[in-house]
Parts: structure tokens; sequence; C-alpha cells
């Protein structure tokens, strides 16, 4: 019997792994220092143990530099609320944004029958984002986004299946900037994650919580 033959190295693989690395050093040199400050504080932050977070692959067309993140609200094995929050970037300003940084935002959660009837749900959800970020103290402009509210009912083979409705939260706004024009993105996290806790079910985290854990680090900032 023949022997089992592995793959043949020439020592490119190591040659790869250094043109990899030389291109990280050098996007991570092109990076501007207010996005990666901007970054930084996204990943020191501080959240509640209830919701998972972590670095996700961001948009690459929205802006010269996008980092996006993903979380969802947890407990036990099911998860109450999932979404996604991107960091825009574009030193030269957006005329749209008023800025020159940008944070877009998808919330989803599952309803209970009576809440999904609430003819004034989307103003509700609604108002629970810009009330996270007034509860912080956090200022911002030229906020937009929209709020959906679906309904599944299961038919056939799927009869069994209770009906089901769901909230979709799109928005997008821009945060004020500060030193250095390096806006509260770590504030702004938070408040994204009162938001993303309330539209769960779960109660208001009170000022000072020693429950939060600190953002896993895994992947630098994407730039385009």
């Amino acid at each position: 019997m023949a022997a089992a033959q592995g793959p043949l190295s020439d020592g490119a693989g190591g040659m790869d792994e250094a043109k990899d690395t030389e291109k990280d050093r050098r996007e991570a040199d092109a990076t501007p220092l207010p996005f990666r400050a901007a970054v930084d504080a996204l990943r020191a932050a501080r959240l509640r143990p209830q919701i998972e977070v972590e670095p996700t692959r961001a948009p690459q067309r929205l802006a010269p530099h996008a980092y996006a993140l993903e979380a969802a609200v947890v407990d036990g094995d099911q998860d109450l609320a999932d979404g996604r929050l991107v960091l825009l970037h574009d030193p030269a300003g957006h005329e749209a944004w008023q800025g020159t940084f940008r944070l877009v935002t998808l919330v989803r959660a599952e309803l209970e029958a009576e809440m999904a009837a609430d003819p004034l749900l989307p103003e509700v959800c609604w108002s629970w984002l810009t009330g996270a970020l007034q509860a912080r103290g956090l200022t911002y402009g030229e906020p937009s986004g929209t709020v959906t509210r679906a309904s599944s009912h299961y038919f056939g083979g799927l009869s069994a299946r209770p009906a089901a409705s769901q909230i979709e939260i799109r928005a997008s706004w821009t945060p004020r900037e500060g030193l250095g024009g390096v806006p509260d993105t770590a504030a702004h996290l938070a408040s994204w994650c009162d938001l993303l806790a309330q539209v769960a079910g779960l109660p208001p985290a009170g000022p000072g919580d020693a429950s939060v854990v600190t953002l896993p680090q895994r992947r630098g900032p994407q730039s385009r």
C-alpha cells in the first residue's frame, strides 16, 4: 500500500503570511487616527452580560472606512433579539451625514401577539431608540430610519406552528464628534445595547452596573 503523501512545501507559505502581515500593517497605517480611536473605544466598551456582541464583516461600499458589530440578546438557549451596528467614517465628510462619522443599525425581535397588535408600536419603538441615546446624554444629528412590523401565519404542513410577529428597526444617525474629531462610540454602543435590551423585554440596567462585561476583540477595523 502506498504511503499517504502530504502537500509539498517550498517555503512559500511563510512568504505569503509575511505578505499578509505587511498588507495588514500598511492598511492600519493608512487608517485615520479618529477612526482608529473610535473603533478602539467600541472594543473597550463594557456591556451587559445578556447581550453577546462580536465583530463581523463590515460593508465596504458605504464609506471609505467601516467597522461592524453583531449582537444577540440571549436568555438561556433562546435569542430574544438580535441586531447589527455599523460605524462608518469618511474623513472628507458627507453632506447627508453633516459630519464625518455615521452609525447605522438594524434591530429585530419577536413580538407577543398583544404587543404586535398595538397601532402605536412603530412610534413607540422609534422612541426607544431616541430615548436610549438621550438617556445617556448623547447628542446626535440627522436621524432617519424605518420601523417595520411583520407577521407570519403557517398553513399545510406547517400549520402546527403558532402565528409569529416580528419588529424590525432600521436607523442611522450622526454622532457628535468630540476631542480630535472622535465621537463617544462606546456610549453610543451602550445606548444601542439598551435599545436591544428594551426590544427584548429585559429590565433596564442600573447605573454603574457591575455585571457588564468587556466586548471581545477579534478583528481590526475594515477599510475599503
